[in-house]
């Protein structure tokens, strides 16, 4: 379990836990899918190409360090 302060206050760790067990509880398949995709679009229209690229060939180079 997670720590607690003097004032039994439940930490952030707890409190997320918590709250994304109630979402799983409540929401199915396509809510998740509807929020990625909102994420997605977000992400596309406040970011340029060049992230991207750069996001990208950090994933390259991650995927073959891992292969080594």
């Amino acid at each position: 379990m997670a720590d607690k302060n003097n004032n039994n206050k439940m930490s952030y760790e707890e409190a997320g836990r918590k709250g994304g067990e109630k979402t799983a509880q409540n929401h199915d398949k396509e809510f998740y899918q509807e929020i990625g995709e909102k994420g997605g679009q977000a992400t596309r229209e406040n970011h340029s190409k060049e992230f991207y690229k750069e996001i990208g060939e950090k994933g390259g180079k991650a995927n073959s360090d891992n292969n080594n």
